[in-house]
């Protein structure tokens, strides 16, 4: 016997994984499909009869009101995203396909949630510029920031230093311990020396055991002196219990400031290294 596909349409519409919306032109929702429920925790009753809107993230309000405009005008929006408040307080990030139906007077729009997608394009943009272990800028970000602050240190006639350092015997730590309590140490140095520095500075992970931290707006040897000095009194402090009463290493720091020490990144970097494995040698 022949299907009556009509009959079928809405069966098909609420088994979607997507979410169909069908908003009229004051934003009123008409009608939306039971995966709306999973996608912003609202059952459909709850919903219809509401502005859309109500439901936007503030801050792409205005983002989707132009999309909106750009719907309602004829021309389709396939690959629109944007950020929906959930019931439960929660951010879901979207991505529509939708059109206006002129004869019905009518916006449809498929809905589907890419948050996770978001969030792991967030992680790997992150993770291309970051060390994964310690979380802080990676050797090739330090470099960029270490090129830029030059740049502008040249610009406003202003200094900047360089600190380049090394956690003594480190290795045995690891030997001794583990590679886990070796990993957890570095950890620990990288919020340490993160709690040493301005929003302006920088501290990376060049790799291993190797840290670098960039001061800009440096304005005299005095004040590089005092924050290293810092460093040395914060990193002496003892670890925490989880560490089992392993002490903290001490460091060796090299320094290198310009223009005095050079005036390219790649010089001040090897006289920071240079100047840091004199500090060791002298150990």
């Amino acid at each position: 016997m022949p299907v009556d596909l009509q009959a079928l349409y809405p069966k098909l519409v609420h088994l979607m994984l997507d979410t169909v919306f069908v908003v009229d032109g004051d934003n009123q929702i008409l009608f939306v499909s039971d995966a709306c429920e999973t996608l912003l925790g609202y059952r459909a009753d709850e919903l219809t009869g509401t502005l859309i809107t109500n439901y936007m993230h503030p801050d792409d309000l205005a983002l989707t009101q132009a999309s909106i405009m750009r719907v309602m005008s004829g021309q389709p929006h396939v690959d629109f995203r944007n950020r929906y408040l959930r019931k439960d307080g929660g951010i879901v990030h979207i991505l529509w396909s939708a059109r206006w139906s002129e004869e019905d007077g009518v916006r449809i729009g498929v809905a589907r949630d890419v948050t996770a997608l978001m969030e792991a394009e967030a992680e790997l943009r992150f993770l291309a510029h970051h060390d994964p272990l310690t979380k802080l800028t990676n050797r090739s970000l330090f470099y960029d920031r270490l090129n830029s602050s030059l740049n502008a240190a040249h610009r406003h006639q202003s200094g900047l230093a360089l600190l380049f350092i090394d956690i003594n015997d480190f290795k045995g730590i690891n030997d001794v311990y583990g590679h886990s309590t070796g990993d957890n140490l570095l950890c620990a140095v990288a919020r340490r020396l993160e709690g040493c520095v301005r929003e302006t500075d920088t501290v990376a992970r060049m790799g291993g055991d190797e840290f670098t931290v960039l001061l800009t707006d440096i304005h005299s040897m005095e004040a590089v002196t005092r924050k290293i000095d810092q460093i040395i009194t914060i990193m002496a402090e003892p670890l925490g219990a989880e560490f089992g009463g392993i002490s903290m290493p001490s460091c060796s720091i090299g320094v290198a400031c310009y223009p005095a020490d050079g005036e390219d990144a790649d010089t001040l970097l090897n006289h920071a290294d240079s100047a840091m494995y004199r500090v060791k040698r002298r150990r």
